[in-house]
């Protein structure tokens, strides 16, 4: 267990609110199953949750703590891991990964290991929540102001019909496993694929597609489609790690922290006993009624364990992370499910910027009247994320699966539910309503 946070990290820092999160000892856990947290008594948690999601605590969302239980991989993905674990190492400067196959890269992980932080974020790139494909259909997110006490006014609402994921490497349950050919051809590590936009009008029939590669030394190749343009557009890496549009959500946090993982220097910074929402009880989750709808509430909280890494961007690299707004991340990262349950962000100043919050499930299937989405285990689902500004007190709170959208199950995870077919500028464009 750290004693405390990393002293080196905190020379380089300046700004009291992030200077504060790092000079703080290890959280005691303070809560019981059965306490239910509001901002009247929002003190009992505030050393068990990051200090973006203390201010929303503070500003109306309501916990309950219910006992910690345990989360199982899925048994393809731990018997990959015992496979091939042992072959993995760092490269020799430490950033990338060399031997990797498939499962969990680094599985053991040693407090005084000098590069335990950069082990964590590859294990945080190679999770068990996906390892072949996944395919989220008809979600929903809309975006309003944090109004403590006050009803929901909706600023816009967002409709998405598709947002999916295609692994090349480490795949576990979908054939070709462990890795696509593709990967010897092109070294693309995973595409991603945001598409159609479906509402606001405004943005209707727009979409994204996203490729990693394994080079450490290449950036991510993206592409934006939008009628109204009628091209396609190439977007510049920094891009993705900022907002758009009246949102507060960017690429880098739609899953937690996902930007190139080369891209940024990491400080472990301690494991700590912290609340997160794994076993949430909704879905769909339900807005909050007593923070303006700006998150999702009230919802099932445990303690469990979580790493802490601080990232910092590389700004001496000629792509991505020299453009991102943020001065630092914190990441923290739940030892079992491997997701990030929050990420705050720090602006240039060192002061607190965003927070992104990810509420999951963890079922054999996404809905309880599921038909198709049926797994033969449990597994992890993401049901519910919210992007705050907190500076701004704006929020965009999306639902996984969506309200009032055609599809119901929404969440296909390694089903062989899309291929690399789906991932390409054509088919983006031919998706366009």
């Amino acid at each position: 267990m750290a004693k405390e946070f990393l002293k080196h990290f905190m020379v380089r820092v300046v700004g009291s609110s992030l200077l504060a999160l790092l000079i703080a000892g290890p959280a005691a856990a303070g809560v019981k199953a059965g306490d239910k947290i509001s901002p009247d008594n929002s003190d009992e948690v505030k050393d068990l949750v990051s200090p973006g999601l203390y201010y929303l605590v503070t500003h109306g969302m309501l916990m309950n703590i219910k006992p910690t239980r345990r989360v199982d991989w899925p048994p393809p993905y731990r018997e990959a891991t015992e496979k091939y674990a042992s072959q993995v190492v760092l490269s020799p400067d430490h950033r990338s990964m060399l031997g990797y196959v498939a499962g969990q890269p680094f599985p053991d992980i040693d407090d005084n290991d000098p590069d335990a932080g950069v082990k964590i974020m590859w294990d945080n790139v190679f999770r068990p929540i996906t390892s072949d494909d996944y395919d989220l259909r008809f979600f929903n997110c809309q975006s309003q102001y944090v109004r403590p006490g006050a009803s929901q006014n909706v600023i816009e609402e967002i409709e998405v019909g598709h947002y999916a994921g295609y692994d090349l490497i480490g795949r576990t349950e979908v054939e070709p496993t462990p890795v696509d050919r593709d990967f010897i051809k092109t070294n693309r590590m995973w595409l991603f694929a945001l598409y159609p936009v479906l509402a606001p009008e405004s943005a209707r029939g727009t979409g994204i597609i996203r490729y990693r590669y394994m080079d450490g030394t290449r950036g991510d190749d993206t592409w934006a489609w939008r009628p109204a343009d009628r091209r396609v557009r190439r977007l510049n890496e920094a891009f993705l790690s900022s907002s758009t549009d009246a949102q507060t959500n960017d690429p880098d946090h739609y899953s937690g922290f996902n930007p190139k993982t080369e891209e940024y220097d990491y400080r472990f910074l301690g494991e700590r006993a912290m609340l997160a929402s794994v076993h949430a009880a909704h879905a769909p989750e339900i807005t909050c009624l007593y923070d303006g709808g700006a998150t999702a509430c009230p919802e099932n909280w445990e303690v469990r364990h979580l790493y802490v890494v601080a990232a910092t961007p590389r700004r001496n690299i000629a792509h991505g992370a020299q453009g991102a707004l943020e001065k630092a991340s914190v990441v923290y990262v739940d030892s079992e499910v491997w997701f990030n349950p929050y990420v705050d962000t720090y602006d240039r100043e060192g002061q607190l910027f965003k927070t992104h919050v990810y509420w999951l499930t963890y079922h054999d299937r996404p809905v309880p009247d599921a038909k198709v989405a049926i797994y033969p285990f449990e597994r992890e689902f993401v049901v519910g994320s919210a992007a705050v500004d907190v500076q701004g007190g704006f929020s965009t709170m999306c639902y996984l699966p969506g309200r009032n959208m055609p599809e119901h199950e929404c969440w296909y995870i390694n089903m062989g539910a899309v291929d690399r077919d789906f991932f390409t500028t054509q088919a983006m464009v031919n998706a366009a309503p």
